[in-house]
């Protein structure tokens, strides 16, 4: 099939940690590499935020890049690109009237959406959307310290029932849409995967002290990640050092404002010479510091679905994780993991204490976490799903395409 792939701010071709460049980039990366391994024709579209930028680029995945011209040809943040949505969309129209048509469009977030509908409406290509994370969610948990355009949650309610599918990633994010007023005839769950040949149990290990069990917590250096509720359960592991992985470079994290909130944190709960801040590690490097973990800490407040846990999965590492979001559904409690309340510190401490004290127990979730990732989160049964609903949509009958 000929499959679009529209992802105006995260482009596949991102440099992972900078600003708005995190999960997203990396499971539009990894899903059109994977659809163009089982033979389909993909293009990603995402929008030019350099001048230096070509048009296409040839991924050395057998996907091509496309650098669509809409807004400023600069680094935009993401909450500001709603404006620019419409001409994203007008040029999308132009492209597929063109030689190229695709038989489907699969857009990556709501304002990706609203372009895609814009396009969908001018060219009759049915369409597919992902959310990734959904404002009313975001609302909720960030309350004033959201910085979403206001009108975020009424577009998304209104794209769910104007797009032909809507792909959820986990019960809970299926739950939220149809309190939205999304119809869950239109939903299909398709789980994100994980690179079993990038993440595996066998390989290089990260440096580590052989003396002390290491916890691991990865991500984004942003609140809502949960690093400050691992530091604050420390005290109750005095044995375990903690390795936090993820935000800038390690030589800029003296500047990282968050990052020196995290150093003030330790200092005040008496761990400082037990929290070893990492900084940023490039992709291809992430299983060696999976690998040399006892366990992967993933205690964000909500996680719409969550890379890290499956990652450290498929290195054979057990996690305790918070029971929100995607994570409820991929770290099966007292199987492969533990589940914890958000926000807990104390909770969170205790269930770290009693894992890290049962040597039996973690190689028994190891063994079934890495079980699971083989039967349930490979990325070629991810692209093998969505081929399946990429081919029901294109067989429904479309209205005659809207004149311009």
């Amino acid at each position: 099939m000929r499959i679009a792939m529209i992802s105006e701010h995260a482009s596949p071709l991102a440099v992972l940690g900078e600003e708005d460049a995190g999960g997203q980039n990396t499971h539009v990366a990894e899903l059109a590499a994977a659809l163009a391994g089982e033979g389909h024709d993909v293009r990603v579209y995402t929008r030019r935020d350099s001048p230096a930028l070509p048009e296409y680029v040839a991924s050395p995945d057998g996907y091509q890049v496309c650098h669509v011209p809409a807004g400023p040809a600069q680094r935009v943040p993401k909450d500001d690109l709603l404006p620019y949505m419409g001409e994203f969309g007008r040029w999308l129209a132009d492209r597929w009237r063109g030689d190229w048509t695709p038989e489907v469009a699969h857009a990556h977030f709501w304002m990706s959406g609203l372009a895609t509908v814009h396009a969908a409406r001018r060219t009759g290509v049915p369409v597919v959307l992902t959310y990734h994370a959904l404002g009313s969610v975001k609302r909720r948990h960030q309350g004033t310290k959201d910085t979403s355009p206001r009108r975020r949650i009424g577009y998304e309610r209104a794209l769910g029932r104007a797009v032909d599918r809507v792909i959820v990633q986990c019960a809970d994010e299926m739950g939220e849409l149809v309190r939205m007023g999304v119809p869950r005839s239109r939903m299909a769950l398709v789980p994100s995967g994980v690179n079993e040949s990038v993440f595996h149990p066998d390989g290089p290990v990260a440096p580590r002290d052989p003396a002390r069990p290491r916890l691991l917590t990865v991500g984004r250096m942003v609140e809502r990640k949960g690093f400050l509720d691992v530091v604050r359960a420390l005290p109750a592991v005095p044995e375990a050092e903690c390795a936090v992985v993820g935000g800038p470079a390690a030589d800029l994290l003296p500047a990282d404002a968050f990052a020196r909130k995290l150093r003030a944190a330790a200092e005040s709960c008496g761990v400082a010479d037990r929290v070893k801040l990492v900084g940023g590690v490039p992709r291809e490097e992430m299983g060696r510091w999976y690998r040399s973990a006892d366990v992967l800490v993933a205690a964000p407040w909500y996680e719409p679905f969550g890379l890290t846990p499956l990652e450290a999965m498929a290195c054979g590492v057990p996690v305790v994780g918070t029971n929100v979001g995607g994570i409820a559904d991929t770290v099966v409690d007292g199987l492969t993991g533990d589940l914890v309340p958000p926000r807990d510190p104390r909770t969170l401490g205790v269930a770290l204490r009693r894992l890290l004290a049962d040597k039996v127990r973690r190689f028994a979730y190891a063994t079934a976490a890495l079980d699971r990732i083989r039967s349930r989160y490979s990325w070629k049964r991810c692209a093998e799903q969505l081929g399946a609903v990429y081919a029901s949509v294109a067989t429904l009958g479309r209205p005659a395409p809207a004149v311009a």
